[in-house]
């Protein structure tokens, strides 16, 4: 009787405890962004196409099915027909209208879908890896790695009974203490993997949104308008764990030259940390059984 009274305080309780802990509320929008890439407007003007194409038939059908319903109402003497049980000219015109759409959809979504595969003709390659609960960027071309993860202070003030107001921390869950950092205007490539379940590297302002899986790789690219330097941000978009929610995404664009300059401050410290760890590790000791000089 006592474990079964104590389980039903732990249901009772559970809400009232869980009003405790911090809460934000994101923007509230109703449709897609265009975006910063041209990638993206393209997905955006296939998406509204799309919208516009169901509203066009959604009016249609249902002002056709309102007039039915008030034209041939049993009040006015309408009386169903028992005799029509087959058309072929009703059959035709329902099948060919809807395969005409149909190809008039899949035109610009194929033209669309090929685009974001093309990865050919890209300046710059980042391998980018899953882990639970965060993200890594190496640069292949420039030997430097970053690690991105949730910032101090959204971490802290996600925890439960902390007593700090979520709504007072600048970008909370949205913000990383690493972002990822590319330039404006060049076309970047991504490689997309992770290491231990699937995540997926979601940034809607570029239009990309790709598995990272373990034990394979996948692709995916992005070129900023030269003019749309700034911060983008993004989520994990894959069920990942206990803490998927706490997996940010931060790209920070930045012009040519000041992309330039960062990736040669990561290099001289990449190269620097490289040194000391070398001059901390002891000289290898000499091998067991090596030969000595006969007298």
């Amino acid at each position: 009787m006592t474990k079964t009274f104590r389980a039903a305080c732990t249901l009772l309780l559970a809400p009232a405890l869980s009003l405790t802990a911090p809460t934000a509320h994101a923007a509230w929008t109703l449709n897609m962004t265009r975006g910063v890439t041209d990638i993206s407007r393209r997905i955006y003007e296939l998406h509204m196409l799309m919208f516009w194409l169901c509203v066009i038939i959604g009016i249609f059908v249902f002002a056709w099915m309102i007039y039915s319903i008030v034209a041939f109402r049993h009040s006015r003497g309408a009386v169903p027909d028992t005799k029509l049980v087959h058309s072929t000219k009703a059959e035709v015109i329902w099948t060919i209208i809807p395969v005409l759409i149909l190809i008039g959809c899949a035109v610009p979504a194929a033209r669309t879908l090929i685009e974001t595969e093309n990865a050919t003709n890209t300046e710059l390659t980042i391998l980018v890896t899953g882990y639970q609960w965060k993200w890594g960027y190496q640069y292949l071309d420039a030997g430097v790695t970053v690690i991105s993860t949730l910032d101090r202070a959204s971490n802290e003030a996600r925890q439960l009974g902390s007593g700090i107001d979520a709504n007072s921390v600048p970008d909370y869950l949205l913000n990383v203490d690493h972002a990822l950092v590319v330039p404006a205007g060049v076309k970047v490539r991504l490689l997309l993997t992770a290491q231990d379940v699937i995540h997926a590297w979601w940034v809607p302002a570029l239009g990309v949104k790709r598995d990272a899986i373990p034990g394979l790789t996948n692709e995916s690219w992005f070129k900023v308008d030269a003019d749309k330097s700034g911060v983008y941000r993004g989520q994990c978009a894959e069920l990942c764990g206990r803490d998927h929610g706490f997996m940010p995404i931060v790209v920070d664009v930045r012009s040519k030259a000041d992309f330039d300059r960062w990736l040669g401050e990561q290099k001289a410290a990449a190269a620097a940390a490289a040194r000391s760890t070398a001059d901390a590790t002891p000289a290898a000791a000499p091998a067991s059984g090596a030969a000595t000089q006969k007298s």
